[in-house]
């Protein structure tokens, strides 16, 4: 069972995305109480939201996550014995993990306990719990709450949060026009000023409070009534049917189709009627194998996993490997196969007969097909992940099962069929390699948002379209059969449908190509609409020197540059919102990221609009705030809020969202007036030029007027 849930976890890691909603059902409160001069008992209460649990530290580490303190700094104390645990507890064993656990119930607060002998009061001590959260249907990735004690000198008891406020570090961080009139020296005074709308956060410590009131305040009740859509999604039916077509490219390899006649045959032994049973019987185990798969990352994936993995650069980085140890496999230089031992097994089962002999046939032909299989799925998960629906790895897994189990169900019933299907050949082997080269391609995608959110600036526009080029340009020649792979037999004459594909893949390398035009009005590569999400933003280039923006802003606000078609912006919301104040103009906030494909639409089929090209240039203060820009920040803050440590440029940004808008998805575009106030409901993404440029009118007018 350990071994299940290690590898539920890494396909849960094969999966990635935004997601609007943020699940926090367990909050941590931290307590000290003096026993007598030298001991004390550190108290650690979870109160949990109503349907959750969260696991005992003494529950079996074969299935969830255990509760674990974990002390940082302690030098000055001493653990007298161990900790103890009161709440409502229920033990028993667990359907999701299959082992025996304890676990607490949302009845009562959940309490840990451990008593501390001091050796020295004077050093600090410090930590984080570390826990798991599940409810009936899903679990949440293991979190960390960190936890700072300070020994009272009495009986009482104190928070360490609330021992944070006591501190003497106490500042704000103004904006460079502000600093004279922001600087503080209470928190009172702090607090006085960010509610009547100073620039500029609270810092108190290593705590840091980006709330602004007075955008909390009128994001809930805007100032007009412009804006109000939904965010569009591409929905249930495009997911289930992406893992459909992932599902019929499967059956058209060397593992999978020349298996249709030898099982159908098998199951056409017996009557009519007993054949067509089976392989419907056949055709549903296929499908009830993938959709356990599917369950178990659907089960284990988190919305804020699927956030941080989709623009995380280790993460795309693996992506790229595995993509690339795909492309290869499909080119036929190796085999990605599972251990003969469990076909093997498997196989022994099938000869039982039954249900359970059909079923482990199934079974056998998902082991010995997955070298052709698995990139496929692995390419489709991965993909639907990233989509931003929560149940999109089920559903992917759903759509493509469900088209492999398809054919054995008809032909089972209709055997006369299988004459009308191509014999097997060469051609199995080319669909293979032409699945390779898409693998490549797509590689590349992952790569790409590992360089942008990390900074490297190697995989820039040019270079991605130029790679894409070669791509589909080795397609075209192996198509014509200019190019052969290690299982590819002769050609002696091109078949009609091979030629087709060859004029295609010849036709989408003229249209790649055709995306190194530079674009006049926005002085940049003119970005291809088919490439939108797939390729780095046009403005993120090698070879075409950006416009020069005004040294003087420049100069006093080091954030201002060029973002997407060479507007002017500011990627620091402080900076953004004292240069808006000092013009008298409204601001935009673009919370964006580099590895969200939505922005890039955006950018690249909205932006490009002369009206709202303007308007973003010239009427309003454009701020653009990277939610996953990887650039490390020092010294490295939590949040007062959501008690997340803010270690890079892309953590602030999300936590600033997160506290003034209740929301972590992106693309977010929030109209503001100078005085920061939200002028109208925010604007997710949505298709469509006339929508957005009403947005942005509506807005103006509206500020325009206050």
């Amino acid at each position: 069972m350990k071994r299940l849930f290690t590898f539920s976890l890494l396909l849960l890691f094969l999966a990635s995305a935004s997601f609007a909603q943020i699940l926090t059902p367990v909050k941590w409160k931290f307590d000290v109480e003096k026993i007598n001069d030298t001991e004390f008992k550190l108290k650690y209460t979870a109160t949990i939201d109503k349907g959750w649990t969260v696991y005992s530290q003494f529950t079996s580490e074969d299935g969830p996550v255990p509760t674990s303190i974990n002390y940082e700094e302690m030098s000055g104390i001493e653990l007298v014995g161990k900790a103890s645990e009161k709440g409502a507890k229920k033990e028993g064993m667990d359907a999701y993990f299959g082992v025996n656990v304890v676990k607490f119930l949302a009845d009562k607060p959940f309490v840990i306990e451990q008593k501390i002998k001091v050796k020295d009061a004077s050093k600090p001590i410090k930590g984080y719990v570390n826990f798991m959260a599940c409810d009936h249907e899903k679990c949440l990735p293991p979190s960390d709450v960190d936890f700072s004690f300070k020994l009272p000198k009495s009986g009482t008891i104190a928070d360490s949060k609330d021992d944070a406020s006591t501190t003497d570090e106490t500042a704000v961080i103004p904006t460079p026009t502000d600093t004279s009139s922001n600087a503080v020296a209470s928190t009172d005074t702090i607090l006085g000023t960010i509610a009547s709308n100073s620039i500029g956060a609270i810092i108190v410590g290593d705590k840091i409070d980006q709330k602004i009131t007075s955008l909390k305040e009128t994001f809930k009740s805007p100032l007009s009534t412009c804006g109000g859509v939904e965010e569009q999604k591409e929905g249930l039916f495009w997911t289930f049917l992406f893992g459909f077509i992932g599902g019929l490219l499967a059956l058209l390899t060397p593992c999978v189709f020349p298996m249709l006649p030898i099982t159908i045959s098998f199951f056409t032994k017996d009557t009519k009627r007993k054949g067509w049973v089976n392989g419907l019987i056949y055709g549903a185990s296929i499908i009830v194998i993938y959709l356990l798969i599917g369950l178990l990352i659907t089960i284990f994936v988190g919305p804020e996993a699927l956030n941080r993995l989709s623009t995380n650069w280790i993460a795309n980085t693996l992506f790229f490997v595995i993509f690339i140890a795909f492309a290869f496999s499909f080119f036929g230089f190796y085999e990605i196969t599972l251990p003969s031992s469990w076909s093997t097994g498997s196989d022994r089962m099938a000869d039982k007969g039954g249900l359970i002999g059909i079923f482990f046939m199934a079974f056998t032909l998902a082991l010995v097909s997955f070298s052709c299989t698995g990139p496929i799925i692995g390419t489709a998960i991965v993909q639907a992940a990233t989509k931003g629906e929560y149940l999109g790895p089920f559903l992917v897994m759903f759509g493509f099962s469900f088209a492999l189990a398809l054919p054995f169900g008809l032909f089972a019933a209709f055997p006369a069929w299988l004459n009308t299907l191509p014999k097997s050949g060469s051609w199995m082997n080319s669909v293979k390699v032409v699945l390779g080269f898409l693998e490549l391609a797509l590689a590349l995608k992952f790569l790409s948002v590992a360089d942008m959110t990390n900074g490297w600036g190697f995989l820039k526009y040019e270079l991605f379209m130029g790679l894409w080029v070669l791509i589909f340009a080795g397609m075209t020649l192996y198509l014509f059969g200019f190019i052969k792979f290690p299982h590819d037999s002769p050609i002696k004459k091109l078949s009609p449908v091979r030629m087709s594909f060859a004029v295609l893949a010849g036709i989408s390398v003229i249209y790649l190509a055709s995306g190194f035009r530079i674009n006049d009005k926005t002085n940049v590569y003119s970005s291809l609409s088919l490439m939108s999400g797939l390729a780095p933003p046009a403005h993120y280039n090698f070879f075409i020197t950006p416009q020069d923006v005004d040294a003087s802003i420049k100069t006093k606000y080091p954030s201002y540059s060029k973002c997407a078609n060479n507007i002017n912006c500011f990627k620091d919301y402080f900076e953004g919102m004292s240069y808006a104040k000092e013009v008298g103009k409204p601001a935009m906030l673009d919370f964006t990221g580099h590895g969200c494909v939505n922005c890039r639409k955006t950018e690249e089929l909205i932006w490009v609009d002369e009206r709202v090209k303007k308007i973003l240039n010239d009427s309003v203060v454009l701020i653009s705030l990277y939610v996953d820009e990887d650039k490390k920040l020092s010294p490295v803050y939590t949040s007062m809020n959501t008690d997340a440590k803010l270690r890079n440029v892309g953590n602030k940004w999300a936590d600033f969202q997160i506290v003034n808008f209740e929301q972590n998805s992106q693309p977010l575009y929030v109209m503001t007036t100078n005085e920061q106030k939200v002028i109208s409901k925010p604007r997710p993404f949505v298709e469509g030029i006339a929508g957005y440029l009403e947005f942005l009118e509506c807005s103006l007018k509206e500020a325009r007027n206050q």
